[in-house]
């Protein structure tokens, strides 16, 4: 495929891993993770310092990954899991078809999340798919990948198993992350030559299970290394001296196959003519502020996402501070690729800030969780209420958090700002009893108002906030 000036279109590589959060990044000095090959990346990359997943847990996120549409447009609004009847609508455009009509060869590999589980539909699939998994086959459910060497949703890191195009199991008995680098490695060394590729690899760990990463990562690690943030607090505290050693190891690990891809591109001669990204789908609390459910909440350690982006020759180096939302990926990619933006896309293209390039920047970034358990969803089913209508939504700009919680079940909400700036661990959050009191927080309001039209989301900002002025 050739663009206007007869150039073949670069490569793209795009690897994600499964709550890794921005902080845990050697060069970074937050987390004291030992990270050489993503440091010597970061330093000949575009590093952006506040990138933001949009809704911090992996299917709803994922979703946006692949569509740039928020999860209340892709459908994708808890994870797909069993119990409820959430996937991927099928009429999303995924970045894969976007890639494919544009001429390039897609390859998927690793965790997909974004299909419906098989026991959901039957108790004894035929693929072995249990629980959250499922196999999905070829056709639209993949979204324009071709390759496909996935599964839906499986833990255990030291004995992964995958599908192909069949619904026979392959099952491996060796960490997921260096098994699927091998298969990336293949892939990229078996490409069609003809053509450009994109292939995204998403690699589970350093999501828990925790202690699934190899002893040899482990023992980089001893008690020395352990560096509680100062906002972990109550029992988080024994969460966070449990599990971060092992939270350390498997980002040091994923560090080593991240290393082993970029040296694959480096030995096929095409490292310049390659995009490559690394990122992550949202990030882990590991105990702050007590919170025990690893993420799915507004706070920095779970919404603040890595994300470093190099192209050679093409985009700038150095550290970069635009608020860049999970929902931007897909049309900045595009942009940069100069592949036409389709007019459902929800996010931004900011290419031209890559670029180094005069260009407005985005004032706020928005956030959001909705209810996802099984109980809420009968509950909200039986009562007549729409469901979407609760949870959590806010703002995060360049200085501030802003949040309004509302509950399912609950009498009413309750605001929360956080001055980032002045109070980076978000350990004294002001409490907003009506946000016309507060020139802060009535800006902010008005700024998630803007948000919750832009996508027709049911949350009602209450207390007569319907009267405040554009």
């Amino acid at each position: 495929m050739k663009e206007r000036n007869g150039q073949r279109r670069p490569n793209v590589l795009f690897v994600f891993a499964d709550q890794w959060r921005r902080q845990a990044v050697g060069f970074r000095n937050e987390d004291p993770v030992i990270t050489p090959n993503i440091d010597k990346f970061a330093a000949d990359s575009l590093v952006l310092d506040q990138a933001i997943s949009c809704f911090p847990l992996c299917s709803p996120n994922r979703s946006t990954m692949m569509t740039g549409r928020f999860p209340l447009s892709t459908g994708v609004t808890s994870n797909c899991k069993t119990g409820l009847p959430i996937r991927m609508k099928p009429d999303e455009i995924g970045v894969g078809s976007m890639l494919k009509d544009a001429g390039y060869e897609t390859g998927y590999i690793g965790k997909w999340h974004l299909d419906l589980p098989e026991q959901n539909v039957t108790p004894e699939p035929v693929s072995g798919a249990r629980g959250w998994d499922a196999y999905t086959p070829p056709g639209p459910a993949r979204f324009g990948f071709d390759f496909w060497y996935s599964y839906g949703a499986y833990d255990n890191h030291m004995a992964p198993h995958y599908w192909k195009d069949s619904p026979e199991m392959i099952r491996v008995s060796e960490w997921s992350l260096a098994h699927e680098t091998d298969v990336a490695i293949d892939y990229i060394q078996r490409r069609d030559r003809s053509k450009p590729f994109a292939l995204y690899v998403s690699w589970n760990p350093p999501h828990q299970p925790f202690h699934m990463v190899p002893e040899k990562y482990r023992q980089m690690y001893d008690d020395d290394s352990l560096v509680l943030r100062p906002n972990v607090t109550g029992e988080g505290k024994q969460q966070a001296e449990k599990h971060l050693l092992q939270y350390y190891a498997a980002v040091t690990g994923m560090d080593d196959q991240f290393g082993r891809l970029l040296q694959s591109l480096r030995d096929e001669g095409i490292a310049d003519d390659t995009i490559v990204v690394l990122t992550s789908d949202h990030g882990e609390t590991m105990g702050a502020h007590g919170w025990l459910e690893h993420k799915n909440i507004w706070y920095e350690e779970s919404i603040g996402i890595p994300f470093f982006i190099r192209w050679p020759g093409k985009l700038r180096r150095g550290r970069e501070d635009v608020l860049f939302n999970s929902a931007d990926m897909v049309p900045t990619l595009l942009g940069l690729l100069g592949i036409p933006v389709p007019e459902r896309v929800e996010g931004r293209d900011l290419s031209d800030v890559f670029k180094g390039l005069e260009a407005d920047k985005p004032t706020s970034t928005f956030i959001c969780h909705y209810p996802g358990s099984v109980k809420e969803h009968e509950a909200a089913r039986n009562r007549g209420l729409d469901i979407h209508a609760y949870g959590w939504r806010g703002v995060r700009t360049a200085n501030y958090t802003y949040v309004v919680d509302k509950p399912f079940g609950a009498a009413g909400a309750k605001r929360l700002l956080y001055d980032n700036e002045n109070d980076p661990y978000q350990m004294n959050p002001r409490p907003i009893e009506d946000a016309r009191t507060d020139p802060v927080a009535l800006e902010l309001e008005r700024q998630l108002q803007g948000w919750l039209r832009k996508i027709d989301d049911p949350f009602m900002l209450q207390i007569g906030n319907d009267n405040l002025k554009e």
